[in-house]
């Protein structure tokens, strides 16, 4: 009687233990949730980039495309999401560009995280959560089947006209095709932000 006793009471603090670490991580993924989503939306354009100009958020930070999006549809969702962050803003909210990035290039799609999803020339647009601070590239060139994350595909910069842009120039003027190597840090150069 006194062993079922004890294996019921360590049953109990295990479901409760369990339950407690689950109410954390949903408590962190609420919170995560709520830090990708902005009320409103600008999108700059950086001219002095090793990739020449490119597209950033209003923090500053990289925008990227994924090549198995395809216009006003995003593939990457669910687990994807955690490394490739959507660009989101309130649901009816129109993007606004600034510093060279084209108003009418601006769009939204209906996103399943119950936001607006911002485009650029119809394709969805995301932040990399690798790259921690302005003028950092981490996700150029990555790979999701490299990281065992679904749907497999390719991460670029996002030039002015809403290209991808797959190598590095040696001007910083997007004209002159550099050898070297188009993934990793890095940082703005010459013009701000």
């Amino acid at each position: 009687m006194r062993r079922r006793l004890i294996a019921v009471l360590s049953l109990i603090v295990i479901i409760a233990c369990g339950g407690a670490a689950a109410a954390m991580a949903m408590g962190s993924s609420t919170t995560a949730k709520k830090a990708a989503h902005a009320k409103t939306a600008t999108i700059n354009a950086v001219k002095s980039t090793k990739f020449g100009p490119v597209l950033t958020s209003a923090n500053g930070h990289t925008l990227y495309r994924f090549t198995t999006d395809s216009k006003n549809h995003a593939r990457c969702t669910g687990n994807c999401t955690v490394y490739w962050k959507p660009l989101l803003v309130t649901p009816g909210t129109k993007p606004t560009a600034g510093n060279g990035a084209s108003t009418q290039l601006l769009g939204t799609i209906k996103s399943t995280h119950g936001m607006d999803q911002v485009t650029y020339a119809g394709f969805p647009m995301y932040n990399y959560f690798e790259d921690t601070r302005a003028g950092q590239f981490n996700g150029e060139g990555e790979s999701n089947a490299q990281n065992g994350i679904k749907p497999a595909g390719l991460w670029y910069v996002i030039n002015t006209h809403g290209d991808f842009v797959k190598k590095a120039t040696t001007t910083g003027t997007g004209t002159t095709p550099s050898t070297g190597t188009t993934t990793g840090g890095g940082g703005y150069g010459g013009g701000g932000y």
